[in-house]
């Protein structure tokens, strides 16, 4: 019989053996918001703990807000100092953060009051903001007395800078290729499908005009038109159906947010170029977007709305936004009533009060502020 012959395997003296790496990488995310505060003289006496607040703004995904307290924050200092915080006006836990907060001297010779986190080594690092409503700042920030003869008050107003530094910790590793993928097109594809009419199932009959569509597509995007196609309780045509207290160019804004996901251009479709056109179209449109559970696009007309906000439009767009229960809309609408250029305006209270819905939420609002406290200064927008 032949033997056996057993080999011992050894390592390859060529093989390589395979190191990987990874960086953690933390770093500061940072912004700056400066806040104006005009008729000071005005605003002290309005008691100690009162704050004026500045308009939010957003760092490191956080939303921010400086709080000024004319009289101070503390009754122990019988408003002998002005207080200045800097506060996290969104939620989140334990956020840290560098920060800044800088009393502007009018005077150009940039003799500027500064606390700041940022240049500096920080023994216990950086601040830490348990949850919404936390805030860093000083409660003796500024003696009042010395305040008001300083060139920091000028013309009966302050300016206040602040910057925020978030603090955000990421791990980088090695990238081994990278390939650029283009953006989604299936919006155009459908938008083109519309466009072309071909192979509709169903026809809307809107004011007297007729929009083909395609029953699919739109049980796809609305559960209203879901249900009103394909569900128990559909309606008996499915082939054409009336649409009523709906204006045809609103319905074809609406099919087209449907087909393309975006809005269309609203001078084109209104054949107006004016500014008031555009905010009427989006009104209606928000009224559309939430009949038929589109939230999408519910919220871009909110968003819409929100910038061309005013006096000839806050009203409608305030009912709107009570009526449909788009908050964020409703506290633009509401913070933009407050605002007391607008408050002293007679015109302005005719419109406001013109319906019966927005005078109950215009008044519960001042109310609260009255009662909690909250004064806006007359920069906010």
């Amino acid at each position: 019989m032949g033997r056996v012959l057993r080999e011992t395997l050894k390592p390859s003296t060529s093989s390589v053996s395979a190191t990987t790496t990874s960086t953690s990488v933390t770093e500061t995310v940072n912004g700056s918001h400066q806040f104006k505060i005009t008729g000071y003289s005005l605003s002290k006496g309005s008691g100690v703990g009162k704050y004026i607040a500045s308009d939010t703004f957003m760092v490191g995904g956080y939303l921010w807000a400086i709080y000024f307290y004319p009289d101070g924050k503390s009754p122990e200092d019988n408003a002998a100092y002005i207080s200045l915080f800097i506060a996290l006006a969104s939620e989140g836990t334990d956020v840290r953060a560098l920060f800044e907060l800088t009393l502007l001297d009018q005077s150009g010779k940039e003799r500027h009051k500064v606390h700041s986190h940022f240049g500096r080594t920080l023994e216990s690092g950086p601040y830490t903001l348990k949850y919404r409503g936390s805030m860093w700042g000083y409660k003796r920030f500024f003696k009042r007395t010395l305040l008001e003869q300083s060139d920091y008050l000028k013309d009966d107003c302050l300016s206040v800078h602040c910057s925020v530094g978030v603090v955000m910790s990421h791990t980088e590793g090695p990238k081994i290729f990278s390939i650029a993928v283009p953006p989604s097109n299936i919006g155009h594809h459908f938008g083109q499908l519309l466009e072309s009419g071909k192979q509709t199932d169903v026809s809307f009959e809107v004011d007297g005009e007729f929009f083909p569509a395609h029953k699919l597509v739109l049980a796809a995007r609305s559960p209203v038109f879901r249900a009103q196609l394909f569900g128990p309780m559909k309606d008996h045509n499915t082939k054409q159906i009336e649409v009523e207290d709906m204006e045809a160019p609103v319905f074809k804004a609406l099919l087209h947010f449907i087909y393309w996901d975006s809005l269309p251009d609203m001078e084109e479709l209104t054949g107006l170029t004016s500014k008031w056109a555009s905010t009427l179209m989006s009104q209606h449109l928000l009224a559309a977007a939430d009949r038929y559970g589109l939230d999408r696009l519910r919220l871009m007309c909110e968003a819409n709305l929100c910038e061309v906000v005013a006096i000839n439009t806050v009203a409608t767009t305030l009912a709107l936004a009570e009526q449909h229960h788009c908050f964020r809309l409703k506290a633009v609408c509401l913070k933009f009533v407050a605002m007391p250029e607008n408050l002293r305006g007679e015109s302005f209270k005719l419109e406001i009060f013109i319906y019966p819905i927005v005078s109950i939420v215009v008044v519960s609002y001042l109310s609260w502020m009255k009662v909690n406290g909250v004064l806006f200064s007359n920069n906010v927008s």
